[in-house]
């Protein structure tokens, strides 16, 4: 995945339409958790198993699908209008997850999570 290049493809898209005057980072942040309570909607009754893509209709997983994506549109545009970098930030993340959850205390340990 380019995220500059999907960055800038979001950007362009919300210009176009002149919605950069409701993209601030406040109400993107707001779309961003609205996307993912309607996510959280298609998983929120069924069970573990349930869950798992072989035990989803064909209707659960676009859905589940089309929530992801407008997810990530959401976190990409905010993270663009806040100027920052987030193969830079993933990376950095993942060092201090690392660094927290170490392999000896977080294995097989689903509390230290």
């Amino acid at each position: 995945m380019n995220i500059g290049k999907i960055q800038l493809q979001l950007a362009a898209f919300a210009k176009e339409r002149d919605w950069d005057q409701f993209h601030s980072p406040k109400n993107l942040s707001m779309a961003l958790a609205g996307e993912s309570g309607e996510l959280l909607e298609i998983f929120q009754w069924l069970t573990q198993g349930g869950s798992e893509r072989s035990a989803l209709s064909e209707e659960q997983l676009q859905s589940a699908t089309d929530e992801l994506a407008d997810i990530l549109i959401y976190a990409l545009r905010l993270a663009d209008r806040l100027d920052i970098n987030l193969e830079t930030a993933i990376v950095e993340k993942i060092k201090k997850n690392a660094a927290r959850y170490t392999i000896e205390v977080a294995r097989g340990n689903a509390e230290k999570r």
